[in-house]
């Protein structure tokens, strides 16, 4: 957890795009014709208003393909491998770009359909422009996963009760919110969250939103799994 953050932003920018897993095709994807997929390591295209990236970035990752018939619904296959260490992050991001007291809104609905093995969250990976913030929103997990940092108790805000910590990687403040029961549909005001670690713990300031994004961090997927997003809305300014 402590390197996720650096290695996805930095390694995103300075590697080359590699094709993992060209092998496997994307067998798994829906019947009818996605409108793009990859199989390549920091694949990504936009799409009515999403980037959607691949993004491979963990050390010891395996073969990974992700289809999408638009930026709200999308889907990945993974196979990594049973070792510890998060591998991925595949996600859908919408750009934001306003600061916290100048949001009238900013919300979110997910609908999504997971698998009952292998090690993931799914999380929306919230940042400030600067990248010196990061707000993870995880509204299912399974396996061993953890959060970083410590406990900071609980807290009933944006239509879901969370246990919330606290932690920094080196490179940014992680503030991490867990829903206290897996979900795999629903919606989340993100705007009470923001205004709840600004103005009631003051962790941060009226930092500008950069992105908003909505995915799955993949530690284990041994054999092949599927991970669907078959809807995704972010909304708000």
């Amino acid at each position: 957890m402590a390197t996720r953050t650096l290695s996805r932003f930095t390694k995103a920018l300075l590697a080359p795009a590699l094709a993992l897993g060209a092998t496997v095709g994307l067998a798994s994807a829906p019947a009818s014709a996605a409108v793009w997929n990859s199989c390549d390591q920091w694949g990504n295209t936009s799409l009515n208003g999403y980037t959607l990236y691949n993004n491979i970035w963990g050390s010891g990752a395996g073969s990974q393909c992700v289809w999408a018939n638009s930026g709200t619904n999308w889907g990945v296959w993974a196979d990594h491998p049973n070792t510890g260490g998060i591998k991925s992050y595949p996600n859908a991001k919408k750009v934001i770009n306003k600061t916290i007291t100048s949001l009238s809104s900013l919300s979110s609905t997910y609908n999504v359909t997971v698998p009952s093995s292998g090690a993931y969250n799914t999380s929306y990976d919230i940042w400030d422009t600067g990248y010196d913030y990061e707000i993870m929103l995880w509204v299912n997990h399974n396996g061993a996963v953890g959060p970083l940092g410590t406990s900071q108790g609980s807290v009933t805000l944006g239509g879901h009760t969370w246990n919330v910590y606290k932690g920094n990687n080196g490179a940014n403040e992680v503030f991490s919110f867990l829903r206290t029961s897996d979900s795999s549909s629903g919606s989340v005001d993100i705007l009470p969250i923001l205004k709840w670690i600004k103005d009631t713990k003051k962790w941060m300031g009226n930092e500008t939103i950069g992105d908003v994004q909505f995915g799955y961090e993949i530690t284990s997927s041994a054999g092949g799994l599927n991970f669907t997003t078959n809807n995704l809305t972010v909304s708000g300014g």
